[in-house]
């Protein structure tokens, strides 16, 4: 990653970033929105209620048409900025519906934006046109229920589904680790040439990465339950065991992705559980 805080940066004919300086465990060196289009333009992933980012978000669209304002999801390092933004320019708040739900103590990674009001929500396969060519709704649950990724050209533009620098999070009651493996899924069946994460530097080589990103869950599936089948285990130890050596700051993460692997087993009964114990039924995973 070498762009800087706050700059306009063209990354090809068409496609431009602003990174907000926001960075941390969970949002790399930041939250990247995209100004996509050239005589008229689209924001995606306006990024957090920063005044200094939203000024250089201003200044980014400049003189050209701000169609739209479009968010793949409702975390609070996506959504907050795009209220100011929309007022700021008169530009509607398209995308993914709004959500506000949290989980049973406290996340690791960023809350979601209760004040997210979308002018229009966009379902899977809704367009809107930017410079005469068709933005595209893609819909992948999985991270949050309401999550989207947007399709311009061979461009696909993949929010916190599939990021460039670290594997997603799925944190359950709203994080869903079988939707999420769909979602992939329906993204090897796609032919983008390259994705545009809103973390992470762009992925040239989308379809193998998905595969490597499938491949990583079901070894962490396959692992849980292969310690969940050995002995009874809560979700700390199963953490303790599967992930060593992590950083203290992905703990409740790890243990998050770990309660959604659970999750996802429990309904496919290879795992039960009493209480805080989960185990396993002696079954094998998917192959």
């Amino acid at each position: 990653m070498s762009a800087q805080y706050e700059a306009l940066e063209e990354l090809e004919p068409g496609i431009a970033r602003v990174l907000a300086h926001n960075p941390s465990a969970f949002t790399y060196y930041g939250t990247q929105t995209y100004v996509v289009g050239s005589r008229e333009v689209a924001v995606i992933d306006p990024g957090p209620d920063n005044p200094e980012h939203i000024d250089s978000l201003v200044e980014a669209v400049g003189p050209r048409k701000l169609v739209a304002i479009l968010c793949t999801h409702t975390h609070r390092d996506h959504s907050p900025a795009a209220a100011p933004l929309a007022e700021r320019t008169g530009a509607p708040v398209i995308g993914c519906a709004p959500l506000a739900l949290e989980t049973v103590g406290p996340r690791a990674d960023a809350s979601f934006d209760g004040d997210y009001s979308p002018d229009r929500v966009l379902g899977d396969g809704e367009s809107i046109s930017i410079d005469g060519r068709p933005l595209t709704a893609v819909s992948t649950p999985g991270h949050t229920s309401n999550h989207l990724c947007f399709a311009y050209g061979d461009a696909l533009f993949t929010g916190d589904h599939v990021m460039g620098w670290s594997t997603t999070v799925v944190f359950p009651p709203d994080g869903d680790m079988a939707a999420y493996m769909a979602s992939l899924h329906k993204l090897r069946k796609r032919n983008d040439r390259i994705y545009f994460p809103a973390h992470g530097p762009p992925v040239t080589n989308p379809q193998q990465y998905v595969r490597h990103l499938a491949g990583h869950r079901m070894q962490r599936e396959r692992q849980i339950l292969k310690l969940v089948n050995h002995r009874p285990l809560d979700i700390p130890e199963i953490v303790a065991s599967a992930y060593p050596g992590l950083d203290p700051r992905l703990t409740t993460a790890a243990g998050g992705s770990v309660y959604a692997h659970l999750l996802d087993l429990e309904r496919r009964r290879l795992v039960s559980r009493s209480g805080d114990i989960w185990t396993g039924t002696g079954s094998a995973s998917r192959s």
